[in-house]
C-alpha cells in the first residue's frame, strides 16, 4: 500500500464542503457603543506579574510610552458564524491568541425521528468546517477551548486531532458544574469537558500562564519568625537521586548533623547552601536542629501550573451562572444555561494577557466578551440569534457604563470603559434576477461592491482619496479597480498610461471593448470573474440539527435511498428550511 496511512473519523457526507462566500461586514453606528474614556492596558513586560490580580490601567493613568492597546473597538457580528468566521479571515489570519466556543451539545433529545447517524454526521460537518477556519485565525501561540458535554466530547476529540494534529492536542479539562448531586439518571452528570488545542504545543506551553494561588492554598503560609517580608513557608531541601556535589554535610545551629536520607541528595550545591543561609533563607525548625527547609515567601509564588481538575468552587457552576444572568436580566428574561465568568476568566488568565484578541463565534449570551472586557483583552463575537440584541447588547453596555457589579467584576477591579462596534454579514453579492441569471445584488452601493470584489480577488481593501482607480492594493506595485462601467479601448489605454510600466492593475468591470494588449492591466468582466468562486446567496450555515426536517416514511426495500442520499438531501432541506431553534448551553 502506498502512501502514509493515518486514522481519522469518518462519517457520512465529509466529502460535502461549502464554497464559502467571503463576504464583507457592514457597522451599524446606532448599535455599536463606545464610552466616553478608553481604557489601556500596562507594558507586556508588567502583564504577566499584573495577570494574578487582573487589573489594568485607565488611559488617564498609563504613559504613552507604557500603553500596549486599548479595549475601544471591539466587535460584536451578528450573522451566520461560519461566513462570519470566513469574513474575518483574510483581516485575522494568525492574529487571534485564543479562541472560545460553546457550540450546541448535539444533546439529540430533539432526534427520535432521526437516523442517528445521519444527525452525528451533519454536526460533525459543520464543527469541521468551523474549525479548520479558527486553526487558520489562531496566531503561533494561540489556542483553542471548547465546552462540550459527553454526548459529543469523544467525537469531536477526534475531529480536532485531524484538523489540529493531534500532537497539538493539550488537555481535556473537567469542569465540575454542578455541586449538587444528579439523582434522575443512572449516573448522575456532574461534568463538562473543556477540550485543549494548541496551535504550536511548545510555544503554548512557554507562554501559558500558571493559575493564581487562592486564599484556601496559601493559608499554608505563615509567619512563625516574625519575618520583615511576610509569610512564607519551608521547602524540603531534598531531591531524589545521587549527585556527588549535593552530599554534603550540614550542621544546624543548634549542633545536629544532616546528610541526605538514603536515595536522595540536597536540592542544591553547598555554595548555592551557603548564600542562602547567608540570606536567612534557610529554616532548621524552632528547635533550630531540625532538617533544612529552604524559606519560600508568599510573594515569591507565581502561581501553579494549571491541572485538568477545575473544581465548582475555583472556576463557578452552572447555578453561579444562572444567578449572574438573574442579576443583569431578570428572572423572566434570564438566557437558558450560559456559562460562569469565573470560568471564562480561567481559561483567559491561562491562554492570554492583556491586550491579546478573544474570539467567541458562538457568543450566546456574551459572556465571553463581557470577561474579556472586564479583563482588558480585546475581543471579537458573533452571534446569529435575536439574544445577539436582547441580551449581548445591553450587557455590554452594563459592562463598559460600570453597572455590572457581578461576575468577576470586583476581583479584576473593574470600574467600566471601552467599548464596541457592531456588525452585520453584508448580503451575498450576487442575486438571480426575474431571468435566473446572477447579477450583482442592487443593495450593493459602489463601496461595498470594490470592498467585496477586493476580498474575493485577495486584496486589502485601502481606496486613495487621490487616485480613482486604486481602490485596493495586493503588494507595493499592484492594485485594483473596480467599476460598473463598460469601458472603452480609450479608457483601457488612458487607464494603462496612468499605472505605468512599473505597476500593474486588475480592472472589474461589467464590459469592455479593447483594442489590442495593455501590458500593465488584467481586465476582467463581472460577474462572470467570481462566478465560480463561491455559493452564492446562502446566507446560513447555522448548527441547526435539532430542526431538521423529519424523516420520511420508509421506502419499500427495491427503492430505498441510500444513507449518502438522504444525507445530501437533508443538507439540501436545511439549507432551503434556515429555522432557528433555541439554542441550549451557550455562554
Amino acid at each position: 500500500m502506498n502512501g502514509k496511512q493515518k486514522l481519522e473519523l469518518t462519517w457520512i457526507g465529509k466529502e460535502n464542503r461549502p464554497r464559502l462566500e467571503p463576504r464583507i461586514l457592514l457597522e451599524d453606528p446606532d448599535k455599536s457603543y463606545h464610552a466616553r474614556h478608553r481604557v489601556k492596558m500596562g507594558s507586556r513586560e508588567d502583564a504577566k506579574a499584573r495577570s494574578l490580580n487582573t487589573h489594568f490601567v485607565a488611559a488617564s493613568e498609563a504613559s504613552p510610552e507604557t500603553v500596549i492597546g486599548d479595549i475601544f473597538d471591539n466587535r460584536l457580528i451578528f450573522g451566520d458564524n461560519l461566513l462570519a468566521l470566513k469574513a474575518l479571515e483574510a483581516e485575522f489570519a494568525g492574529k487571534v491568541k485564543c479562541v472560545f466556543i460553546d457550540p450546541p451539545y448535539n444533546t439529540g433529545s430533539a432526534f427520535t425521528h432521526y437516523d442517528d447517524g445521519v444527525e452525528h454526521s451533519i454536526w460533525l460537518s459543520l464543527m469541521r468546517d468551523r474549525l479548520e477556519i479558527i486553526r487558520r485565525l489562531l496566531s503561533d501561540d494561540g489556542s483553542l477551548w471548547i465546552t462540550i458535554d459527553d454526548n459529543e466530547a469523544h467525537y469531536l476529540k477526534v475531529l480536532c486531532d485531524e484538523v489540529f494534529g493531534r500532537s497539538c492536542f493539550i488537555a481535556s479539562n473537567i469542569w465540575q458544574k454542578r455541586y449538587s448531586r444528579e439523582n434522575r439518571e443512572a449516573i448522575g452528570d456532574a461534568h463538562d469537558y473543556v477540550l485543549l488545542y494548541a496551535k504550536q504545543r511548545e510555544r503554548f506551553k512557554v507562554i501559558r500562564n500558571r493559575v493564581p494561588i487562592t486564599e484556601e492554598q496559601a493559608k499554608i503560609y505563615k509567619n512563625t519568625n516574625n519575618h520583615h517580608r511576610g509569610r512564607w513557608r519551608g521547602i524540603p531541601m531534598t531531591a531524589q537521586g545521587y549527585r556527588p556535589n549535593q552530599m554534603y554535610e550540614i550542621v544546624a545551629p543548634g549542633g545536629a548533623i544532616h546528610r541526605p536520607p538514603e536515595g536522595r541528595c540536597w536540592s542544591m550545591i553547598e555554595p548555592e547552601f551557603r548564600k542562602l543561609l547567608e540570606a536567612g533563607r534557610i529554616y532548621f525548625g524552632k528547635d533550630n536542629n531540625s532538617q533544612p527547609n529552604v524559606i519560600r515567601f508568599l510573594d515569591e509564588v507565581e502561581g501553579f501550573v494549571p491541572w485538568t481538575w477545575w473544581p465548582h468552587d475555583e472556576v463557578g457552576h452552572t447555578d453561579e451562572a444562572k444567578k449572574e444572568m438573574h442579576a443583569l436580566f431578570g428572572k423572566a428574561n434570564a438566557f437558558i444555561t450560559p456559562k460562569p465568568e469565573r470560568l471564562l476568566r480561567r481559561v483567559l488568565h491561562i491562554a492570554t494577557n492583556p491586550g491579546d484578541l478573544i474570539l467567541d463565534s458562538f457568543a450566546g449570551s456574551g459572556t465571553t466578551g463581557a470577561v474579556a472586557h472586564k479583563m482588558g483583552r480585546r475581543w471579537i463575537m458573533v452571534e446569529l440569534g435575536e439574544h445577539c440584541h436582547t441580551h449581548i447588547i445591553p450587557r455590554l453596555k452594563k459592562v463598559i457604563d460600570g453597572e455590572d457589579p457581578g461576575g468577576i467584576t470586583k476581583a479584576v477591579n473593574w470600574a467600566g470603559g471601552g467599548g464596541f462596534r457592531y456588525y452585520r454579514l453584508a448580503p451575498s453579492l450576487l442575486e438571480k434576477d426575474k431571468w435566473d441569471n446572477w447579477v450583482i445584488n442592487k443593495t450593493y452601493n459602489a463601496a461595498m461592491l470594490a470592498e467585496a470584489l477586493c476580498k474575493l480577488e485577495g486584496f486589502t481593501y485601502a481606496p486613495s482619496d487621490s487616485v480613482y482607480w486604486q481602490h485596493g492594493t495586493s503588494t507595493e506595485h499592484d492594485f485594483i479597480y473596480i467599476t460598473t462601467a463598460s469601458l472603452t479601448h480609450e479608457q483601457l489605454q488612458q487607464l494603462s498610461d496612468e499605472v505605468g510600466p512599473e505597476r500593474s492593475l486588475l480592472v472589474l468591470c461589467t464590459a469592455f471593448r479593447g483594442r489590442g494588449e495593455y501590458s500593465n492591466l488584467t481586465v476582467k468582466k463581472i460577474p462572470k470573474q467570481v462566478l465560480s468562486r463561491c455559493e452564492w446567496g446562502h446566507d446560513d450555515y447555522s448548527l441547526q440539527v435539532e430542526n431538521l426536517p423529519q424523516a420520511p416514511a420508509v421506502e419499500p426495500a427495491e427503492t430505498k435511498a441510500s444513507p449518502q442520499a438522504r444525507q445530501l438531501s437533508l443538507f439540501r432541506e436545511v439549507s432551503r428550511e434556515g429555522a432557528k431553534p433555541r439554542r441550549k448551553d451557550k455562554t
